[in-house]
């Protein structure tokens, strides 16, 4: 038998059809399609990773969004101090002083608060909607005036926040001796500990002289770049008197340089000598100490010793106690927004039983607020589904109409071929560009109502037109032509042959292209910025023609507002907004799968 790998001509044999050869290729072929998987696998793993990374991180956000803290406390609704008669009703309790009455229920539960600034920060524990929220519920009951009522007054953001651990926590150290409080002839407190209680927190203020002595350092190489300006500036004097002028500030910013490093070096030496008394400033963690029934913040502390000040009313003098407690927070008080003071009156109103939290759902019940702890969802929401109404209402029959008579009466020419190619180029046009023609036309020219759902659905249907067009005359292209030819042998005219036959059946293809194209105009932000629908509406709107905004500008506003508490509901509205998007795409399947046939 001939050997297949030799050359029946005598000459030399040839690998192709060699079975070493064939072996090769065959492992080769084999690791190319392992690469190819492994490639397809980590390829649909770090899309798998990257969608579950933000969808946790935007739900993790949004989770704090979901619950509000309330202060309960005890108000008399006395009509006098109100400004009111005992038997008021309707706009009258609307106007009366609400506002003075919360500010006096949290004086009245801090009375040692004095001064202007610690009256105000304390008065920024409630919520600036408080007081219209217990008005309203006054008006709603005015039987109410007169009485002693136990009400939930709904927490500022600052509070709400503080509770919810942003700012840092408040750490309470280890503590093992015996505490006493004497009172200084200055009016400070000094407080003394059996055992080194403080040795902690004495240690983390001397970090911070590290941290201070590096600064020095800094400055004093700035001053060493001064010399050595000076001194060429005064190499290039021209005059006698410029160059000694120049070598005068060259010396002093040299002097200048070395008390600095001198100062850098003794701050070293203290933060690295051990004990030693140093002062608390607003640029270190904020000691603060339980005892007596009141709050004390150090403002000095060695290893056993320290002196403070009375934050809330403490029982003076505390002889060798041991029920007594030290804290310290994880931020400065000059890094976050909650001040010391409105800590310690948090933490006494926890203390009390007075802090409640609760579901959020003023979240989906109330309309936007520029304050984050009364904002809500509900006004842009209703906007978004009265545009989404007219923009449905618009596109979808003018796109169906659109893709039958392209499809089946249009004859084939130049002009529907250019139909064809500019339907084909809309569908890919910036959104933005839509807002322009919104704002040139149907604003300026037509008279549309800015900033409504009308003028929003009318651009976000022009935009969507292209696509329902596309997808709606691939769904007829698909209808078999003896659906047609055997409507039209019957006796059917094009019109029943269109409408009654070919359109039932290319439905579903048709629902499925437009719940797309919906899904994908309700997620548009820049085409209704340009039409106004970025203002700020704090009313639901009832109407297509009232003003009002929609999910994705909502949470384009709340993203650039300061307060940091917006950064919850932002999150929190994006998962709403994304939860429309999958429903919409989800119903899109399911009608594909319920009325889809195959041929």
């Amino acid at each position: 038998m001939a050997d297949i790998s030799t050359n029946p001509q005598g000459g030399r044999g040839f690998d192709h059809g060699s079975i070493t050869a064939g072996s090769s290729r065959l492992k080769r072929r084999r690791w190319a399609e392992l690469r190819l998987k492994a490639y397809g696998i980590a390829a649909i793993g770090i899309a798998g990773f990257a969608l579950v990374a933000l969808l946790s991180s935007v739900v993790a956000q949004a989770s704090r969004a979901m619950t509000e803290h309330y202060i309960t406390a005890e108000v008399t609704l006395d009509p006098e101090a109100l400004g009111i008669s005992a038997d008021a009703t309707g706009n009258e309790i609307l106007r009366a002083d609400f506002d003075g009455l919360t500010t006096q229920v949290m004086r009245d539960a801090f009375p040692e608060a004095s001064g202007r600034t610690e009256r105000r920060a304390l008065g920024n524990l409630i919520s600036g909607g408080a007081p219209f929220e217990l008005a309203d519920k006054i008006t709603a009951e005015p039987g109410l005036l007169g009485e002693t009522i136990t009400y939930d007054f709904l927490a500022s953001d600052v509070t709400d926040l503080y509770l919810k651990d942003e700012y840092g926590t408040l750490n309470q150290e280890p503590v093992s001796g015996s505490l006493s409080v004497q009172e200084s002839d200055d009016g400070d407190l000094i407080l003394t500990s059996t055992a080194e209680d403080f040795s902690g927190a004495l240690t983390q203020v001397k970090a911070r002289l590290f941290t201070d002595a590096e600064d020095l350092r800094v400055k004093a190489a700035r001053q060493t770049n001064a010399v050595a300006v000076y001194t060429e500036r005064a190499k290039a004097a021209e005059t006698e008197e410029d160059r000694t002028e120049q070598l005068e500030k060259a010396e002093k910013a040299r002097a200048n340089e070395q008390e600095l490093l001198d100062e850098a070096a003794a701050i070293e030496a203290r933060a690295r000598a051990a004990g030693g008394t140093e002062e608390v400033d607003d640029e270190n963690i904020s000691l603060l100490v339980k005892a007596g029934g009141g709050w004390i913040r150090l403002t000095e502390v060695s290893l056993t010793r320290a002196r403070g000040e009375v934050m809330t009313r403490t029982a003076l003098p505390i002889e060798a106690s041991t029920d007594w407690g030290f804290y310290t927070t994880s931020q400065p008080e000059s890094s976050r927004k909650v001040t010391d003071h409105q800590i310690v009156w948090i933490e006494t109103l926890k203390d009390r039983g007075q802090i409640k939290e609760t579901f959020n759902w003023r979240f989906f019940t109330s309309a936007d607020s520029r304050a984050p702890e009364l904002a809500g969802i509900r006004g842009a929401l209703v906007g978004s589904l009265l545009t989404m109404a007219v923009t449905f209402g618009l596109a979808f029959p003018i796109g169906v109409l659109g893709a039958i008579y392209l499809e089946e009466f249009a004859p084939k020419n130049r002009f529907t071929n250019f139909l064809e190619v500019n339907i084909n180029n809309l569908a890919a046009v910036p959104s933005i560009v839509f807002g322009l023609l919104g704002l040139a036309v149907f604003l300026n020219v037509f008279g549309v109502p800015r900033s409504a759902p009308l003028a929003g659905g009318i651009v976000l249907a022009l935009m969507t037109l292209p696509t329902i067009i596309i997808a709606a005359r691939a769904a007829i292209q698909a209808v078999p032509p003896s659906i047609r030819e055997a409507a039209l042998g019957v006796g059917a005219s094009n019109v029943q042959a269109s409408f009654h036959h070919v359109l039932p059946l290319a439905m579903p293809g048709i629902l499925t292209g437009t719940i797309i194209g919906m899904a994908q105009a309700l997620g548009e932000t820049a085409p209704l910025i340009m039409i106004g629908m970025v203002a700020f509406i704090v009313d639901v709107p009832t109407g297509i023609t009232d003003s009002a905004t929609v999910l994705p500008v909502q949470v384009y506003r709340w993203s650039d507002f300061p307060e940091r508490a917006f950064e919850a509901r932002t999150a929190a509205a994006i998962c709403v907004l994304l939860l429309f998007l999958v429903l919409m795409n989800l119903l899109a399947i399911v009608l594909r799968r319920r009325f889809e046939r195959r041929w």
